[in-house]
């Protein structure tokens, strides 16, 4: 879970997050968010992407532990401002099978 937000959706350089997604994920992972469902490495890269140059000069922080049990692991994030005041929550909950993700829901709790 912490590679998840960390070493992906925290990761700028393509190369890095590459083959952090290539660690952390089942070949045909499904990233379902309010936006849809990305499918497989490539989708879900490309996704990650697009959602950092978006989201330009932020950056996330683990608001807690992870939380997990048998195959299911949950993790809730804060997304902050370069001065580090949270702009947004959320979590992101996954399902794992062989030390990998293979489905991860991503769920925003508020905008500030």
């Amino acid at each position: 879970m912490e590679a998840n937000l960390m070493d992906v959706f925290n990761e700028r350089d393509a190369d890095r997050r590459a083959a952090a997604i290539a660690a952390t994920y089942s070949p045909d992972v499904q990233w379902f968010d309010d936006e849809g469902v990305a499918t497989g490495l490539d989708e879900l890269n490309t996704k990650a992407a697009a959602l950092q140059e978006k989201l330009s000069g932020l950056h996330f922080a683990a608001a807690g532990p992870v939380r997990q049990t048998r195959g299911l692991g949950v993790l809730a994030w804060e997304l902050r401002a370069p001065d580090d005041s949270v702009v947004a929550t959320g979590f992101d909950v996954a399902e794992i099978a062989d030390d990998r993700i293979v489905k991860l829901w991503t769920i925003l709790t508020g905008n500030r």
